[in-house]
């Protein structure tokens, strides 16, 4: 079994992030998209010109998610104005939680999740939120399983392709 580790991501790791960002959304999404459409997507908000400029955000937090040395997922938050959606100063946006699929099974999603949880906590958050693909059943599923309801729904562009997200979110006053 490996270990498991999560760090916040350094300047020097920015394309190592790409490459994991790159990996895991084309083997969880290109099955179901055009790759015109996941081209566009990429290029758009996967670029190492986009990660940086991402990653300079004061509001927005990378983590990477190691088996043993190897980098196996990450997680983006944002909070304040960095927030795509919703944008209350009292909430913290999980906005990207992916776990390479050859890793899938160890809980390294549960454990990025932890992570966003804690960091929530800690910085006296009263919810944290995200969007999920309205399709992405497993994820809904893991969600709901982690104490998130849907309390609305958003556009997302796909390349060309219009698709939506729930919105979900935890209250963390409560929990």
């Amino acid at each position: 079994m490996n270990k498991i580790s999560i760090r916040k991501v350094n300047p020097d790791e920015l394309a190592v992030l790409r490459q994991i960002s790159i990996k895991t959304f084309v083997d969880k999404f290109a099955s179901v998209n055009s790759e015109s459409d996941m081209d566009d997507y990429l290029s758009k908000n996967l670029s190492l010109e986009k990660l940086s400029e991402e990653y300079s955000n004061l509001n927005s937090a990378f983590y990477l998610a190691f088996a043993d040395e190897t980098p196996v997922g990450y997680l983006k938050l944002n909070s304040k104005e960095a927030q795509t959606d919703c944008r209350d100063q009292n909430a913290l946006e999980v906005e990207r939680l992916y776990v390479d699929e050859a890793f899938q099974g160890q809980k390294i999603g549960q454990k990025l999740f932890d992570k966003a949880i804690q960091i929530a906590k800690s910085g006296n958050f009263d919810f944290i939120w995200l969007g999920v693909w309205e399709h992405n059943e497993g994820a809904i599923k893991f969600y709901e399983r982690n104490g998130f309801e849907i309390f609305g729904k958003h556009e997302f562009w796909l390349g060309k392709d219009l698709q939506f997200d729930l919105l979900m979110k935890r209250d963390l006053v409560r929990n």
